[in-house]
């Protein structure tokens, strides 16, 4: 099974300190330290297993700048075969739409059977796996949970919906998925392994290797706003012996309405 794996670079929000800039209309850039999208490595992770299961290949694909080579390697030295760089000036502001299609006009020149996205980015706006496999005209499944492999043609998968509650479906190959974080457990991935693959070169390719012209990439979305929003009162901490904890909140409630004398 040929399997390709979005990936994408974003702030590592466990290393940073997140700021809105001054102008409002971006998080503050200037030295962030940047990692592999939390989504998309346990997308990584389970197409690894499939591979390892029913034989193939795992190519990962990101759109970005130069850096983002960075994540291809580390998603190559999880595990994954291969590594493919859209990258190109005209990229640099593309929206979830574009970024869709330019994904979508690369995979066009591929073969694939099976393709993940994580279910969302680090915008949480969870677009671009919808959008790419409505280009692609294909099936799609969204917060996907649970793969199984049925054979060549089709898969069984499950998906989180509202109340806990669980969904089974079975899909047609080719298809679109975008995983849910709990899927799997990623595995560590060590020096060795980013060694290894420090010098395998990374194709890269651009807005003309791809056919697209301006208008494809336009953004159709403008951002108006960053904020950060006011914060509310604190809350409020009681202590005491469970009894007296019990009391104190029953006064509370009684005082700001919350239940009747």
């Amino acid at each position: 099974m040929e399997i390709l794996v979005c990936v994408k670079r974003v702030p590592d929000t466990s290393e940073n300190e997140i700021q809105v800039n001054s102008s409002g209309t971006d998080i503050e850039r200037d030295d962030l330290v940047y990692s592999v999208n939390e989504w998309d490595n346990y997308a990584v992770e389970e197409a690894i297993q499939i591979r390892d299961r029913v034989g193939g290949s795992v190519t990962v694909m990101t759109v970005g700048d130069d850096e983002s080579e960075e994540v291809l390697r580390r998603e190559m030295a999880m595990g994954a075969d291969n590594g493919i760089l859209l990258s190109d000036d005209a990229f640099e502001n593309a929206d979830g739409r574009a970024v869709a299609s330019i994904l979508k006009a690369a995979i066009d020149k591929g073969k694939y059977d099976l393709i993940l996205t994580g279910a969302q980015a680090d915008d949480g706006a969870g677009q671009v796996g919808g959008m790419l496999a409505a280009m692609l005209d294909v099936p799609y499944a969204s917060l996907v949970n649970i793969i199984e492999t049925i054979d060549d043609q089709k898969i069984k998968v499950g998906r989180e919906i509202a109340g806990g509650n669980q969904e089974m479906n079975e899909m047609n190959l080719p298809c679109v998925l975008s995983i849910q974080t709990g899927i799997n457990e990623p595995r560590y991935v060590g020096i060795r392994g980013i060694r290894k693959v420090a010098s395998v070169e990374i194709p890269t390719m651009g807005a003309g290797d791809l056919g697209l012209d301006a208008d494809a990439v336009a953004p159709k979305v403008k951002r108006l706003d960053y904020f950060v929003p006011d914060m509310g009162e604190g809350a409020e901490m009681l202590e005491g012996s469970t009894e007296e904890i019990i009391e104190k909140l029953m006064e509370l409630l009684k005082a700001k309405g919350g239940i009747k004398s």
